[in-house]
């Protein structure tokens, strides 16, 4: 139960909410209703052309998906009963939206996949356009238009605000819980906050939760700063009524998984205890990569934004320490608990060995608030028009110039930055239509039941929503050797229709170690799907030949351009760069071809 279905009005107003307080207008207001289009035309643009950048999100959400809804997909050790570190609550949610999209005319699995795609779009754009209220009317309207021009202007929000991943769902739970705490109008609300982190940490990613400690902390202070025994009193009351909200959510979220897992499983739990206590490697058997890797990522997808917020406390300390505007302790306590969840979380997972661009999305929004208070200092400290100040004699419209080219450069580098990686990477997405993925009836090639198999681009294969008539995804042996996902069962034993979700499995393993048991035959598979890189003129490995170039066995059905980036310039690499004569060759992307074929006969 939410914790303000039995909430008495709350008197106690924050001793420093004077920010609360209505403002005049402002030319930088943009209307909510505005702002929420905004939002959601960026996300519609992800749902509609963002590639699938993490086979975490095919194989262990899109399948399990598939599953509920089909009656088959693809498994992954995480739902093996013996080890239950995934929620059949979350994936439930999903199933159960596109399902819906089944009883709408023109039902396709690929109309269920991108219905559940603008779903996901239109959620995230409720949760952003909250958060940006809060800070137009609580904080400063312009820092709401720069929190909204980072959000939607940054290749982050491109691939993190429809991502089915769990780090994207508590994404959605961070804007609403920060907004909550800093929505200080007719009182605090402590409670909507510790539930909506609770929510994202439960149904989401546990780690997430973490993200609603510096609000927790900075309430704390203020509380044992100000020695109104009524107030603690209050305090307690709300911090009470999140956390008993919290347990009863996490309860039904236990008995859910329970009935799928048919034993008393606490999933948030299971993957806490997996990724901190386990005894067999933990999340490093799936590698690790250097303490640069987040900055360097978070450059990539937030370009001036990400820089704006890793230097935004020290911005806020320098105008604070120079100017006599609001220097009372509790106002810089408030602004610093604001600022703490991004570094707080870049810190913590930086020390982290394993490391992967999904894991800072719960943060996301902390870059672009973080940003926006630091873009506001800047601003403040530049617009000033005093004569005697070296700042006041730059021309007006010199500073104009300088911060529009500013606004302009980073929106053609988020631009360069999605256009870049549509054009690379969608290939996996228009490869299947040949078979009739999301043909109303479809019609395509190949027969009911029929193999679609996946050698060494098995992580590139977009779920089995777009593969038609039962086709089913299939592997063979490539020179990858670690564990591939196996298929739920389709026994049909036992109370409910879902079995697959409880019996036991074979060939599961914590410890990434290969299963011969989830390879077929060559000789099964009425399709294959493999790429090819003209520019690679090393040896290739025995088990991974030149299927596109068998034309004795194989026949091209459909080729897409893939980006082979192995032999692409870095810079080529991150932004999309025209393929002009006038581009030296060393700048130019370099192409491969994503190809399904079909066996001859």
């Amino acid at each position: 139960m939410a914790p303000g279905s039995a909430q008495h009005q709350e008197q106690f107003v924050h001793p420093t909410a004077a920010h609360a307080r209505k403002k005049a207008p402002s030319p930088f207001m943009i209307e909510p209703i505005k702002a929420f289009y905004i939002f959601l035309a960026a996300n519609v643009i992800s749902a509609l052309f963002a590639p699938i950048q993490d086979c975490d999100e095919t194989f262990n959400y899109w399948e399990p998906t598939h599953y509920l809804s089909h009656g088959y997909g693809l498994q992954t050790w995480e739902y093996s009963p013996d080890f239950a570190i995934r929620s059949w609550s979350y994936v439930g949610l999903h199933a159960i939206i596109g399902n819906i999209r089944r009883l709408l005319p023109q039902s396709t699995k690929l109309a269920e996949f991108y219905f559940v795609r603008y779903i996901l779009a239109f959620v995230c754009s409720l949760c952003q356009v909250l958060l940006f209220r809060v800070i137009s009317f609580t904080l400063n309207p312009r820092i709401g238009l720069f929190f909204l021009m980072a959000t939607v202007m940054s290749p982050g929000n491109f691939h993190s605000s429809t991502a089915y991943l769990p780090s994207s769902f508590a994404m959605y739970t961070s804007l609403l819980g920060a907004a909550a705490f800093m929505n200080w109008k007719g009182g605090l609300r402590t409670s909507w906050g510790i539930w909506w982190f609770a929510v994202g940490g439960i149904l989401g990613w546990p780690f997430a939760s973490a993200l609603c400690a510096p609000f927790l902390l900075e309430e704390g202070i203020v509380l044992l700063t100000i020695r109104d025994s009524q107030a603690l009193y209050d305090a307690f009351i709300r911090i009470g009524r999140g956390v008993i909200a919290a347990v009863v959510f996490l309860l039904v979220d236990t008995g859910i998984n329970s009935f799928f897992y048919k034993k008393l499983e606490v999933v948030s739990w299971n993957i806490v205890k997996y990724n901190i206590l386990s005894s067999t490697g933990g999340p490093d058997l799936y590698g690790t990569e250097p303490w640069t890797f987040y900055f360097r990522n978070l450059a990539i997808n937030f370009n001036i934004w990400f820089v704006l917020a890793l230097f935004s406390l020290p911005l806020f300390i320098i105008q604070k320490t120079v100017s006599s505007k609001n220097n009372e302790f509790l106002y810089w306590i408030r602004t610093v608990a604001f600022l703490s969840p991004f570094y707080m979380w870049l810190g913590i997972f930086t020390l982290q060995p394993h490391k992967e661009e999904r894991f800072m999305y719960p943060m996301y929004p902390f870059v672009a608030l973080n940003a926006a208070l630091g873009l506001h200092v800047i601003l403040s400290a530049f617009g000033n028009a005093d004569p005697k100040t070296l700042v006041g004699k730059i021309p007006a419209r010199l500073k104009l110039l300088v911060v529009m080219g500013a606004f302009l450069l980073s929106l053609d580098i988020g631009i360069a930055r999605v256009v870049g990686l549509y054009n690379a990477y969608s290939a996996p997405l228009k490869l299947y239509q040949p078979l009739g993925a999301g043909v109303v009836g479809q019609q395509g090639l190949g027969g009911r039941g029929d193999h679609v198999c996946f050698g060494k681009e098995w992580y590139r294969f977009p779920s089995s929503y777009f593969l038609p008539r039962d086709m089913r995804a299939k592997f063979i042996r490539s020179e990858f050797r670690g564990l591939l996902p196996g298929e739920f069962s389709e026994a049909r034993t036992g109370f409910g229709f879902w079995s697959g979700t409880w019996l036991p499995t074979k060939g599961m393993n914590d410890r990434n170690q290969e299963d011969m048991g989830k390879y077929v035959d060559i000789k099964q598979c009425s399709f294959l799907v493999d790429t090819q890189y003209p520019e690679n003129h090393d040896p290739l490995p025995p088990n991974e030949p030149d299927y596109i170039a068998d034309e004795e066995n194989w026949r091209i059905v459909t080729c897409e351009p893939f980006l082979d980036a192995a032999n692409t310039h870095l810079l080529a690499r991150v932004l999309w760069i025209p393929d002009w004569s006038i581009v030296p060759e060393k700048y130019r992307r370099k192409w491969g071809r994503h190809c399904l074929l079909e066996k001859v006969t």
